[in-house]
């Protein structure tokens, strides 16, 4: 039987890049006692309200088809958040909703880039953008984030990856996996040669509330790259909600419009009595990022205190986020290996660098999104592992 080429296309980019982590929950489920660092699942419960209104808003028959558009309602408090963030009338017509910030990536790479094009973003780069670009037809550009620039994006290095097929730059601010936070002097210098290039910016901004110090910095909120701009999010970070699968696209008018077709084609409208969840999340005031926030950041200081003095494997503090990198590259071992020999000797499941692209070589990434006395315990495990590896050789 024949098959579309998006089937080819996306081969081995879906589950297979999350191997580790589905290796790590089988055997917890066959009664290993495993240490599940692998995924971002916020551990800080969800605000009592939001569950209270979603019950509300089921009560009084919020069940029904839905605006394809995204609700009214929800669409005007999406637009105050961007319009109270950036300084400029932003309103309902600016904005999309839909059920995630996978299906908001999904729904503006389609309506931006095709075969032919290319797409630039960051390597690393979070492990679903690759299948997001390639579903298009267009080719993934990668451009370095290095660790000696604290893998922030470059100039010259998205400069010169530029060529005449290039469409769009995805960018990923503060970023997965590395904790990186562009400034608003970084995405202005990006911006200059996105407009000298004609090219469109989308902007993840899933961990827009969690800074660990500074001030977040949006391209969409700087007027020169406005037009040219599209943010995707949603509250499955910051409000500890990711099963309720709630997000949004905020771009110019006129790229709504277009798109709009393309998110109806695919799902007619999210869900109301969840986007009545998410204008209710949007509009009163939570501590639960906060908390997040902190505990990620309490986390980073226990790691960065188990590990900070192992010659063979050394922190790497993000600026923001949920996760941290490790340097295990003085082990001799791959990130892949590593990942797998920490899972089998040490039952700590971490995430291999290379999932999240070729950059990745040389650094597994550790969630932190367990209480802190399992990431206490897993930096040790890690850092037995990382001594049992240089001491024996097994690396070299």
């Amino acid at each position: 039987m024949r098959y579309a080429p998006i089937t080819e296309r996306l081969a081995n980019l879906g589950s297979d890049k999350w191997a580790v982590h589905f290796a790590g929950r089988a055997r917890a489920a066959q009664g290993e006692e495993i240490i599940e660092l692998s995924i971002g699942a916020p551990d800080v419960p969800i605000d009592p309200g939001l569950i209270a209104a979603c019950t509300q808003a089921l009560e009084a028959g919020r069940t029904g088809y839905a605006d394809g558009r995204g609700e009214a309602g929800l669409r005007t408090a999406i637009a105050r958040h961007y319009a109270n963030r950036s300084g400029r009338a932003i309103t309902a017509d600016n904005v999309l909703c839909l059920p995630g910030t996978q299906t908001a990536l999904f729904t503006t790479m389609t309506g931006l880039a095709t075969a032919g094009d290319e797409v630039l973003v960051g390597d690393p780069l979070y492990a679903a953008y690759d299948g997001i670009i390639r579903s298009t037809g267009a080719d993934k550009v990668s451009v370095p984030l290095k660790a000696a620039h604290g893998f922030r994006m470059q100039p010259e290095d998205l400069a010169a990856a530029i060529t005449p097929r290039s469409r769009v730059l995805l960018l990923n601010s503060p970023h997965n996996p590395t904790g990186a936070v562009l400034s608003a002097g970084d995405i202005a210098a990006l911006g200059e040669i996105c407009i000298r290039h004609d090219l469109w910016i989308i902007s993840d901004e899933v961990y827009e509330h969690f800074l660990f110090d500074g001030t977040f910095a949006s391209p969409f909120d700087n007027p020169a790259l406005a037009e040219r701009t599209v943010v995707v999010s949603s509250i499955s970070k910051s409000h500890s909600a990711p099963g309720f699968r709630s997000g949004w696209v905020v771009g110019p008018k006129e790229f709504c419009a277009r798109l709009q077709p393309v998110s109806e084609t695919m799902l007619f409208g999210s869900q109301p009595f969840i986007a009545d969840m998410t204008a209710w999340a949007l509009t009163h005031d939570s501590d639960t990022a906060r908390r997040q926030r902190e505990a990620c950041a309490r986390r980073v200081r226990i790691v960065c205190d188990v590990i900070g003095n192992e010659p063979a494997v050394r922190p790497l503090p993000p600026a923001a986020g949920m996760h941290i990198l490790l340097d295990i590259s003085a082990t001799g071992l791959s990130a892949e290996a590593f990942a797998w020999g920490l899972l089998d000797d040490e039952k700590v499941c971490t995430m291999p660098g290379t999932s999240f692209g070729a950059a990745g070589e040389g650094f597994i990434r550790v969630s932190l999104t367990s209480p802190d006395d399992l990431i206490a315990e897993a930096s040790r495990r890690i850092a037995r592992f990382a001594r049992s590896i240089a001491s024996s050789g097994r690396g070299t």
